[in-house]
């Protein structure tokens, strides 16, 4: 087969056109006949007629011209991309220009973050995962070392992860995850930092440090699940698939739907979670056509054809004596556009027709006998009978043509012939692939002057081109090719130019245009430092030296991309038959374990063998033992027993499943889950909604992040909370790998039990800054250059201060570690005066943005995940301020080997802003606020935060809780006497004894 085992009957016929439109003509003019035959006069008048005719001529001349435009020309014109289908495009026809027009219909997310002209300085390069299956020497590794090189040189970081059996690998620049360890590893170390992921544990790699992720195989799809989870979701994906293994797998679904349940569904949901799914050519998406759901993608421009050849071993000579061809025939191979294979080669017909007679004129003036041979269609009976005919209308002589369909290896046919046409005149968006297969085998092509050929086809040079409106051109073509006998000399260097134009033709364009795509949906967050424009690679060719050099010294030749095939089938039926599965031991035991079927076979015997019925006896004592094992309402939970005694218990922060690998066991955590009913099983996990009810709205969950986690457990947390201390920790502290270790937790619990002081914080996930930054600059950096100016506003506001008054609280730069990812400890009261101004903070910057509503309008964010979580970043540098400013002991707690060391030593504070921290202050603010919202003087306010955050409490209310417990014990009190005085009006009195 031509390209990577491509089935034949992979196209869908074009839809016929027709219906309905036919009767009603008829009927409108059977009625004009009607009202026709009422005048006097000619049924028919000579004008109608002519009319007639020329309608006639028009339409047929409509119709030969459509059957001869390009594909894609409508799209072409107007320059527009057509619409995606709304709900995928399973039974649609695909063409090339189709699918490549999807490409780009938006703007460069880097372009815009350069137009926004960011006068803040940033400090994390733009991080990229790139996902591969192998690090084998074949053309799709060649392919991406070559774009992750140039990406690199821009200034992106990737980080290269190979996914593999028991392994883990990331770039200087960047970080690769890959299936399997190959021969081309020390390739990627020498371009990035590489790591090897075991497939199995590839959930433990913490993709939220990442931008974008570029997948490029099919065992990927472990990836895309994980990512199909919170917290992943909204990080951009691009899916580069180079394999037809799941193509043709789906394509005979019906044979398999059985055995394989619901997996077109799972495919389509793993493909819609992608940004693009792209191919290298415009083949490959027909054969995934019932799994698009309008995001597929042609980029072409793949060194696999040249890396098809270069595997080729060179002519033999018996390839013509296999085929029935002489060897001095002179050989053309005539092929097209491979799109429509499944029809009769139409736009064929009008370059053969045109220049068949002269070229075998030309070859018999020369002497010369000349066979064709046609790459087109299936190899169908009905299509090889259907093509002899077609053939013989083109006056070929008999045993001049011989017909190959698209299934055979096209590697076969390139070892023996001697000129390759191009027939097809249909416009393509990129080069042809069997076109640049030609040109890399080494032999001359004559080829229409296409806009997608002359791009980079020079005539005469590297290629013979024919006019395109002139067929009839093919035989002057001929002419500069055919001497006496033989191919003239001129045939044979243009050859050999052409194959060295094609071995690097279209790397530049490959390489470019993954870029512009990865530019297109990557985000580009505020403190990043943004890279170079696309127009600054300089690289314009493959990175096969290093490629052939290591297949040289492997003394092999380079590899083959089928011997991936199996392990992609694997992943293909593997997750759907997991527990289907029979598994055989590794040390030689041939024991066979049961498999899912025969556990169910098992199950339904045991199901028909009879059993003596229990005694009533027998039944009660199983009810008795029943109840004894409920547990009762006010028992303690098995995570409550073991945090009796502790004195602290860390409040791990995290929302979605995706978060649950990174989260730790053990009684000093606990985990608190952001997401509704997102708690994991058999935890004893906080659900921070049912806490707090303003986290059941996304965008204020979105707003809030961890800190709304905090909020949900100061709001009533004597319910909660018993100990001591309390601390939290970010479930990206262990993906960011800043988490405490073992020796940490043992110093933290240590110095918590020895000495208990109310003023004093520890943590351990320290800000990553340089020595040229202070605090408020990396605040800008993370904030969109807007956490200055805004914190101060929020500050000015919340304290009421004039306009004149300095409101932006001073924070040293003394070379100091200050807490980031919520990861502190601190005492319980503390942390509830922590909470208590956080409360005041947030509602007052809250209260900044005008149109809440709009994620647009957040300020401190550049990107769309920047936005929805606006204010997010402010908040995690917010503890800072707090205890730096309210006269807390900072203490930073090394995570790896526990030392703790002082930061910014409390005599060392010149600036400290106490009198803004004192919680005499504080708690008046609180109790105001919670009086106005107690007397609703903001009522209808959408914008007042500050009542949904927590608990609502001031003096008063206590006072009037008391008043009305007291009247309602005054109440009942007169309703008892009431009764009483009823009772003794008109009740039964029983007679005195004795009367």
């Amino acid at each position: 087969m031509w390209r990577r085992g491509a089935h034949g009957d992979a196209a869908h016929h074009l839809p016929t056109s027709g219906g309905p439109s036919a009767s009603s003509a008829s009927s409108s003019g059977a009625a004009g006949a009607a009202r026709r035959r009422k005048r006097p006069g000619l049924s028919c008048r000579p004008s109608h007629l002519f009319f007639a005719l020329v309608v006639a001529l028009f339409t047929a001349s409509l119709l030969v011209v459509w059957q001869l435009l390009p594909i894609g020309d409508a799209a072409d014109g107007d320059g527009e991309a057509p619409p995606r289908p709304e709900e995928g495009g399973g039974v649609t026809r695909f063409s090339a220009s189709r699918v490549a027009l999807r490409a780009f219909d938006g703007e460069s997310r880097l372009d815009a973050a350069r137009s926004e002209q960011r006068w803040w300085a940033g400090h994390s390069p733009v991080r990229l995962a790139l996902v591969v299956g192998s690090m084998n020497i074949d053309a799709q590794s060649l392919m991406l070392a070559t774009l992750a090189k140039s990406l690199t040189s821009l200034g992106y970081e990737v980080e290269v992860s190979f996914l593999a059996i028991s392994f883990y690998t990331g770039c200087l620049s960047g970080e690769v995850l890959a299936f399997a360890d190959g021969k081309a590893r020390d390739i990627w170390e020498n371009i990035c930092h590489v790591q090897v992921v075991n497939y199995m544990s590839v959930k433990v790699v913490d993709w939220s440090k990442y931008n974008g992720v570029l997948l490029s195989s099919l065992e990927g799809r472990k990836v895309v699940s994980i990512l199909m989870q919170e917290p992943f979701q909204s990080l951009p994906v691009v899916w580069l698939i180079h394999e037809d293994t799941l193509g043709q797998h789906v394509r005979s679904y019906a044979e398999l739907h059985e055995s394989i349940p619901n997996v077109i569904e799972d495919w389509r949901a793993h493909f819609n979670a992608c940004a693009y799914v792209v191919f290298p050519d415009s083949f490959l998406p027909l054969l995934y056509a019932p799994l698009d759901v309008g995001n597929f993608l042609v980029i072409s421009g793949s060194p696999v054809d040249i890396w098809a050849v270069k595997r080729s071993s060179h002519s033999q000579e018996n390839k013509r004596k296999q085929h029935g061809i002489k060897e001095n025939d002179v050989v053309v191979l005539v092929v097209g556009s491979y799109l429509f294979f499944d029809e009769l080669p139409w736009d064929y017909a009008t370059v053969m027709r045109a220049s068949a007679p002269h070229i075998l004129d030309i070859a018999k003036t020369k002497n010369l006998r000349v066979q064709f041979i046609f790459f087109c269609g299936n190899g169908t009976d009905a299509y090889n009978s259907a093509f002899q005919e077609f053939a013989s209308r083109m006056g070929f002589p008999d045993g001049s043509i011989k017909h190959f369909s698209m299934t055979h290896d096209i590697r076969d046919l390139l070892m023996f012939v001697d000129v390759v046409i191009y027939g097809s005149l249909r416009q393509e968006p990129s080069f042809p692939p069997l076109l640049l297969r030609s040109m890399s085998s080494e032999i001359p092509i004559i080829a229409p002057n296409l806009t997608c050929i002359t791009k980079y086809v020079t005539d005469g040079v590297d290629g013979f081109l024919f006019n395109s409106d002139d067929p009839s051109t093919v035989a002057l073509a001929f002419t500069r090719i055919l001497g006496d006998k033989r191919l003239l000399d001129t045939a044979y260097s243009v050859a050999l130019e052409g194959k060295l134009l094609s071995k690097n033709m279209l790397a530049y364009d490959c390489i470019t245009v993954h870029i512009m795509l990865l530019e297109s949906v990557m985000h580009y967050p505020s403190n990043a430092k943004l890279p170079s424009s696309v127009s600054k690679i300089q690289d314009r060719t493959w990175l096969w030296d290093p490629f052939e050099m290591k297949a040289a010294l492997e003394n092999g030749s380079l590899e083959d991309e089928s011997h991936s095939n199996t392990r992609i089938i694997d992943v293909l039926l593997g997750e759907f038959h997991l527990n289907n599965q029979t598994f055989s031991s590794d040390s030689g035991d041939t024991y066979d374990y049961p498999s899912l079927s025969d556990w169910n076979d098992l199950s339904e015997i045991d199901e028909r063998v009879e059993r003596p019925l229990l005694s009533w006896d027998e039944v009660y004592k199983n009810a008795r033992k029943s109840e004894r094992l409920k547990p009762e309402g006010n028992e303690r939970d098995e995570g409550e027993l073991e945090r009796t005694g502790q004195p602290v218990c860390i409040y791990e922060i995290y929302n979605g499943e995706g978060a649950w690998p990174f989260l730790h066991h053990g009684s000093l955590y606990r985990g608190i889950t952001l997401s509704k009913g997102g708690r994991r099983p058999r935890s004893d996990d906080v659900d921070a909604v049912t806490r707090l009810s303003v986290l059941d709205n996304l965008y204020y969950r979105d707003r809030l992040c961890e800190l709304g986690a905090m909020f949900a457990i100061a709001n009533r947390i004597d319910t909660v909370h018993k100990l001591p201390w309390i601390g939290f920790q970010s479930w990206r502290a262990a993906g960011s790998k800043v988490s405490l270790s073992r020796s940490a937790e043992e110093t933290l619990e240590e110095t918590m039990t020895e000495e208990y002081s109310e003023d004093v914080i520890y943590y351990w996930a320290p800000m990553d800054m340089d020595q040229s930054s202070d605090f408020w600059s990396m605040c800008d950096s993370l904030n969109a250059g807007h956490c200055r100016s805004l914190f101060e506003v929020a500050f000015r506001t919340m304290y009421g201060l004039p306009e004149g008054v300095a409101a932006l609280p001073p924070m040293p730069n003394d070379g100091g570690y200050w807490s980031t990812l919520h990861s502190w400890v601190m005492p319980t009261p503390s942390f509830l005066k922590f909470v208590m101004f956080s409360r005041m903070f947030v509602d007052s910057l809250h209260s900044l943005n005008e149109n809440s509503t709009d994620p647009a309008s957040c300020l401190l964010g550049t990107s769309q995940p920047e936005k929805r979580h606006c204010y997010c970043r402010i908040l995690e540098v917010l503890v800072n301020v707090w205890a730096y400013h309210s006269g807390r002991k900072m203490v930073y707690l090394d995570p790896a080997t526990g030392s703790i060391r002082e930061q910014h030593p409390l005599d060392d504070r010149n600036e400290m802003w106490v009198k803004f921290f004192d919680f005499t202050l504080l708690k008046s603010m609180d109790e105001d606020l919670a009086e106005e919202a107690d007397d609703g003087m903001h009522a209808g306010n959408d914008q007042w935060l500050w009542p949904l955050t927590g608990q609502v409490f001031w003096p008063g209310i206590a006072d009037r809780e008391r008043e009305e417990k007291y009247l309602k014990k005054l109440d009942k009190k007169l309703k008892n006497k009431v009764k009483l005085l009823e009772r003794q009006k008109s009740g039964y009195k029983q007679k005195p004894l004795g009367q």
